[in-house]
């Protein structure tokens, strides 16, 4: 084996490529027909999208577990550990098992150079192919037509939300990035579409591959109730499923999200049988980690991987829906290729205060960029620099006062720093 700790092979990964990201299909295609596993031997559910992917992809996870089935993920980026990006069974994979899956890829692949979310993929296809699973809930990491995900054709294929992101790899407008993201559908099977305004060019991609297309609001959606809600399904709504928990994630978007996962679970009725009791426990059981987690307090804290307008738009609507009685301090940080304007903009109303610091990795915004966004975006609040996302943590929860909120959001990089320095 080239390395014996999963530390030495990311390490190593890194370093292995010309480039952090290079969209393409072939170099992985390649390694993968060299390893066997082109036809996978389970189901196979395919999640794209600006926003929303790994709440659905943890829904979908949630309610095939309660169900009993044996289920595997795959999911980027992690928050903590590499090893979040694999479960098994709603497990995580141990090192052991990643080590090897890499050796296997090593072997494989020759001289072709691999990126380092190749690898990854490469590697989880292994783990999830020899796991004897019945499904496997694949999330794409960016767009979807040339992400090393999009290799293995879905069963279902689900787009949760378009917005924009990533301009430079996947176009200026949602029509082009939606085109990108259609990409994960295939000719005759279902396509799920968890926008409620998708652009024209996700439907119209569906209908060039006579793929059936299930849109939000109009082939299924949420109908809220007192305390439960509805989710129906069909042309005109003559399928259902009633009195259904809230999803444990929290926030009114997340049934949004729910709905999407529940009309892929109804498409794939007849492969693996989903009872309306296990719907309802696995809308109770999910959990995922950074999407609007909260940590209850005289202080409450909350994280949220929120890292584009979009998901800042989101995130303050919920903040909305959760009121505090004090004020909302920020610990913010972003990376230099996101629109920080457009998250400080979508935010302003939200935050009375602005803990700033720049993250680190190289792809990091510097304090200047950051800075200079929150002062012509946001100039009602204050603001105030730390040297590090730890140390800006701890300096909000210094500032902050019983009935205030600290909330943490920006980048994946930022809810990890801050929670590592919360422990």
């Amino acid at each position: 084996m080239r390395f014996n700790s999963l530390v030495d092979w990311l390490s190593w990964q890194e370093t292995q490529h010309h480039t952090l990201i290079d969209l393409g299909l072939e170099r992985v295609s390649a390694v993968l027909q060299r390893m066997g596993l082109t036809q996978p031997p389970h189901t196979v559910i395919t999640v794209a999208g600006t926003n929303g992917k790994g709440s659905c992809v943890a829904l979908l996870e949630s309610i095939y577990r309660a169900a009993g089935y044996r289920t595997g993920s795959y999911s980027s980026p992690h928050l903590l550990r590499y090893n979040e990006r694999i479960r098994v069974l709603g497990v995580e994979v141990d090192d052991a098992r990643l080590c090897a899956a890499f050796e296997r890829v090593d072997a494989a692949r020759n001289d072709t150079s691999l990126s380092y979310f190749e690898w990854g993929t490469l590697a989880a296809f292994y783990i999830l192919h020899d796991a004897k699973l019945d499904v496997a809930i694949l999330e794409v990491g960016l767009g979807g037509r040339l992400d090393a995900v999009n290799i293995l054709d879905p069963d279902v294929a689900v787009v949760t939300s378009i917005g924009i992101d990533h301009v430079e790899w996947l176009g200026p407008d949602r029509e082009s990035i939606g085109r990108e993201k259609a990409g994960i559908f295939r000719a005759g099977r279902p396509a799920v579409c968890g926008d409620p305004a998708p652009p024209h060019s996700l439907q119209a991609r569906a209908e060039q591959l006579a793929a059936p297309f299930y849109r939000l609001q109009v082939d299924f959606g949420a109908q809220v109730n007192d305390d439960s809600w509805s989710w129906w399904g069909g042309s005109a709504g003559t399928t259902g499923y009633e009195r259904l928990p809230f999803p444990a994630l929290q926030g009114a978007f997340q049934l949004q999200n729910a709905a999407t996962a529940i009309m892929a679970v109804e498409l794939l009725q007849a492969r693996l049988p989903v009872s309306l009791a296990t719907i309802q426990q696995g809308l109770t059981t999910v959990s995922l980690a950074g999407r609007f987690q909260v940590l209850p307090g005289a202080v409450t804290r909350i994280f949220d991987v929120a890292h584009n307008p979009h998901g800042a738009e989101v995130l303050a609507r919920t903040l909305q829906e959760y009121p505090c009685t004090g004020r909302t301090l920020a610990v913010f940080a972003m990376l230099a290729d996101k629109d920080i304007a457009g998250v400080v903009e979508a935010m302003r109303e939200s935050v009375q205060h602005w803990q700033l610091a720049p993250l680190a990795t190289p792809r990091a915004a510097t304090a200047e960029q950051i800075m200079q966004a929150v002062r012509e975006h946001s100039p009602a609040a204050t603001h105030a620099l730390s040297a590090s996302i730890g140390d800006a943590w701890h300096a909000a929860l210094v500032l902050a006062r019983p009935g205030d909120r600290v909330v943490v959001f920006g980048s994946f990089y930022t809810v990890a720093a801050a929670m590592q320095a919360a422990v």
